[in-house]
């Protein structure tokens, strides 16, 4: 998730965790702690991009991470506040949780979480939530701000705190009720149409949990859709999307398109665009949020010119988007 949705959401458990016995600082505590697995971020200084992308979200949001970091946290903060009653089993709880919930909580993206690494590259991805979501996070956010401006000795912080994360909890189980109904519907309707298909997966559009982004692979390549939950109709418009693998022929010896390759987790295609042969990585959606079939796909990566791949992630993720642009977004998540 961003780096917003982790703060506040850390502050409001560290409210609930240690507020009695540290006040406000609780909430620093806890910011401070469910934004650590994020402190990879630093690896971008020395890495190219291929690298970087496996190194985001790797090691430091593994379980042997968790495991690792917690105690030492622990023992720092036993020590510097020591005068706080706060026991070290407590403190190692404390900084065990928010770690183990920044993981699960990134785990629901497309991006991939490396929970088994260095023993596993396997990277989970379970594509409920969008990486920012502001039906997630508002709640949490409110909250925060309200808990900076009460007082520390407040009665009424725990009830604020529990409130909050109540609320973005039962978003989540309303984000996983759409990913379930999304899933069956995808599953009936990809047979119902006689497409064939290895796999598929299903992820949200920018910003909201009501429209989804659709891959279905087969042999030589994708059919590629949206659906709404709000829709009636048993059908899907599908657009298909060669891979394209001939392009990348004389690039198999690269590292870079190895890493590539590891990291789209099989979901890509290869396209030559005049003199520029790009890799897209289908799992993070197109652009203009549904509303054109055929739009570029949000990840591309240049193979000819590397040098030229900044943010390559999110690419013109809202390249061209306008009130017009979000309008029939909200249209198409309606009805079709």
């Amino acid at each position: 998730m961003d780096s917003i949705t982790h703060i506040a959401l850390g502050g409001l458990l560290g409210e609930v965790f240690l507020g009695k016995q540290l006040g406000k600082r609780a909430m620093v505590l806890g910011a401070i702690a469910q934004s650590l697995p994020d402190i990879d971020f630093v690896a971008s200084a020395w890495l190219d991009v291929p690298d970087d992308l496996l190194a985001h979200r790797g090691f430091t949001h593994s379980f042997l991470f968790v495991i690792l970091i917690s105690p030492v946290l622990a023992t720092s903060a036993y020590r510097w506040l020591k005068n706080t009653g706060i026991g070290f089993t407590h403190w190692t709880l404390f900084f065990a949780a928010q770690l183990m919930i920044h993981l699960l909580i990134d785990s629901l993206n497309a991006y991939g979480t490396g929970w088994l690494e260095p023993f596993s590259p396997k990277r989970f991805s379970f594509h409920t939530l969008f990486v920012a979501d502001p039906f997630y996070t508002t709640w949490l956010l409110i909250v925060f701000i309200v808990l900076v401006i009460l007082k520390g000795t407040n009665g009424l912080r725990i009830k604020w705190a529990m409130a909050g994360l109540t609320l973005s909890s039962v978003y989540l189980v309303y984000a996983f009720t759409n990913k379930y109904n999304i899933d069956r519907d995808t599953h009936r309707i990809l047979n119902k149409q006689h497409l064939s298909y290895r796999r598929y997966f299903t992820t949200p559009t920018p910003l909201n949990s009501w429209l989804w982004f659709i891959v279905a692979e087969d042999q030589h390549g994708y059919h590629v859709g949206h659906r709404s939950v709000f829709d009636k109709e048993d059908f899907i418009e599908f657009h298909y999307f060669p891979r394209n693998d001939s392009l990348l022929t004389t690039l198999r010896d690269r590292k870079e398109l190895e890493l590539l390759l590891r990291f789209s987790q099989g979901y890509y295609t290869a396209e030559q665009r005049k003199d520029t042969l790009v890799f897209n990585d289908l799992r993070f959606g197109q652009r203009m949020g549904g509303t054109d079939p055929d739009a570029k796909f949000v990840f591309q990566y240049y193979l000819t010119f590397p040098d030229e791949n900044k943010l390559v992630v999110q690419r013109g993720r809202f390249a061209g988007w306008s009130t017009v642009t979000i309008e029939k977004m909200y249209q198409r998540i309606l009805a079709n």
